[in-house]
This record gives C-alpha cells, sequence and structure tokens, in this order.
C-alpha cells in the first residue's frame, strides 16, 4: 500500500507555495509507522491483508479551500490519525477541496506505508473514470489508488467497467460501490450479488442497523469489504447524547473497554463481524485521538452488542 509522490506540477503546488510561508508541519514517515498504538485490524476482500478497523472520512471537514490556517488544522488531524494506527482515508471529487487538502497534508507529513486511499467517480464530473482518477492522483499527490469506489452508484455500469479494466491493468488496487442514508439497498444488493467487486460502501450505525437484514450478511458470503460511513449519523447521535447529559452504561466499560460515547458508538459498528472499518469525520485533533481509542481491544460479544442497541433505544 505504499504511495509515491509524483512531481509532476499540478494545481496542487499553490497549496505547497502557501504551506512553504507557514511552519511546517513535518513528521517522519519512520515515525508514522512505527506508533500502531494497538489499533484492532481486518482482512478484507478476501485478499488476507489487513486494515485498521477505524478509518477517516472527508466530507465536509476537509473542505476548506486554501485557507492556510485550516489545511494546517487538517494536516494535524492527518497526523493524528497516523499516529494513532490510521489506514483507510475516504474522499471524493463532491466533497469540494477536500482531495487536494489531502494532497497538501500528505506532503506535509510524508506518505506512510499504513496509508490505504480511497476515492470515487462520480457523474456528471468532466470525463470518464479514468479521467477521474487521474485527475484526483494529482489532487492527492499519489502514484494509485488503493480503492476506487462509484459514488453513490452513479452511472455505476459505466464506470464500475473503466474500474474493472483499470484494476486488471494495475493502475488501481481495488474497486467497490458506495451508497449512503439507507438509499438504494436492493440495487446494491445485486450489484454485490452480480458484478465483481472488492468493496461495498454503506451507511451502519447504531441507530440505522438496515444493512443487517441483507447486505452485511452478502458481505461476509462474498467476501467483500464494508466500509461504515455516517457512523455518527452525521454528528446528530453524539450531539443528542451531549444534549440529554446521558451518562454511560456501567457496564460499558469493563464488558467493552468504552469509556466515552464516540467509543461506545464506534465500537458498536465495527465489532460487527462484516464491517472491515468505519470513517468517522471530524476537524479536531482531540476528536480524532477518541476515535482511534475505538479501535482498540476489548470489542463487545454480540449479547453486549444487543445491550447497547437497546441502550441507545432506551435514551
Amino acid at each position: 500500500m505504499k504511495h509515491h509522490i509524483k512531481h509532476r506540477i499540478t494545481r496542487r503546488q499553490s497549496l505547497t507555495l502557501i504551506g512553504a510561508t507557514l511552519a511546517a508541519v513535518t513528521l517522519p514517515t519512520a515515525s508514522l509507522l512505527a506508533n500502531t498504538g494497538g489499533m484492532q485490524q481486518k482482512t478484507f476482500a478476501g485478499t488476507g491483508k489487513t486494515l485498521p478497523i477505524i478509518g477517516m472520512g472527508t466530507w465536509r471537514t476537509f473542505n476548506v479551500g486554501n485557507d492556510p490556517e485550516l489545511l494546517d488544522a487538517r494536516t494535524e488531524v492527518v497526523k493524528a490519525f497516523f499516529e494513532h494506527g490510521g489506514g483507510l482515508i475516504d474522499s471524493s471529487p463532491m466533497y469540494g477541496s477536500a482531495p487536494d487538502v489531502m494532497g497538501y497534508a500528505l506532503q506535509q507529513l510524508g506518505t506512510p506505508e499504513s496509508l490505504f486511499s480511497a476515492e470515487k467517480v462520480w457523474s456528471p464530473a468532466g470525463g470518464s473514470a479514468r479521467e477521474q482518477v487521474a485527475e484526483l492522483e494529482d489532487r492527492w499527490q499519489v502514484e494509485q489508488f488503493d480503492l476506487v469506489q462509484v459514488h453513490n452508484l452513479t452511472d455505476w455500469r459505466e464506470h464500475l467497467a473503466a474500474l474493472q479494466e483499470m484494476k486488471a491493468e494495475g493502475t488501481i488496487s481495488h474497486v467497490g460501490i458506495t451508497t449512503s442514508h439507507g438509499r438504494r439497498h436492493s440495487e446494491i444488493e445485486q450489484i454485490m450479488t452480480s458484478e465483481d467487486i472488492d468493496f461495498v460502501q454503506l451507511t451502519y450505525n447504531i441507530t440505522h442497523r438496515e444493512a443487517e437484514n441483507r447486505l452485511l450478511p452478502l458481505a461476509e458470503e462474498r467476501g467483500i469489504g464494508v466500509i461504515a460511513n455516517r457512523p455518527y449519523d452525521g454528528g446528530s447521535l453524539i450531539k443528542n447524547l451531549k444534549r440529554r447529559n446521558a451518562p454511560l452504561p456501567e457496564w460499558a466499560e469493563a464488558e467493552c473497554g468504552c469509556t466515552t460515547w464516540a467509543d461506545f458508538l464506534l465500537k458498536f459498528i465495527v465489532s460487527h463481524p462484516a464491517i472491515t472499518c468505519a470513517i468517522p469525520a471530524t476537524t479536531q485533533v482531540e476528536h480524532m485521538r477518541e476515535n482511534m481509542r475505538a479501535g482498540h481491544a476489548p470489542m463487545p460479544s454480540p449479547d453486549a452488542r444487543q445491550r447497547m442497541a437497546a441502550t441507545i433505544e432506551s435514551l
């Protein structure tokens, strides 16, 4: 999963020049590799390879344009992610400047071996899947992506065929499809059954469990990796718990290692055997550290997961 920084001139230069005028945020690649922080990992897509169970999303949080202070603040978030054993980072051309901000952060930090870069293609976005992937590689400043997904099934037949060709050529490593907000599950099921894909990304959290009915068992059966988006339901789960001033159940720490609601909500997701990783998004370094701690053992048992769900339903 090693990525090499590209050396051709691209739109990324403007962000690099901004960064050069500021105090550089540096973190040698070796130190990124050394500290896995006790993060649990799972095998994926029938490869025998593993991914850390807590990944990172960039929706909304990394769309900060060229603002120098925000660029460096997001770089610190990425730094914390890797320091605590992070791997998969998910983005999309629909997320505004997020791919450019990722490229900026990786240039400042160095690109660690643990990075599993996940991008998307969509329509209309100006060109074919191949053109979109090439542009996104420039924006991230990586040689190739570990995973390219069809965003929310837009023109999925055309895009997926192109991505499968690129995988066969070795220009991308894995292919997948995405959905969110519990939409289009029947179509997702059809694609999972009939198409050769490595990953499916879908909404799964403690209050949105529709995927348990068909999609997660099918993923296990077919050996398809599952990336869980909207783990905090767009932030509303955490906000509601804080608003209610709800205390953690007394048994949560002893049985599941939960010390915060972030632990509680994320551990519920990643303890499902079909889930490869969850991708919470944040703008805060401390929140990133909280997210990453949720990837540590112990994990909830099936009985504990039922109690967790019942707890949230009762609030």
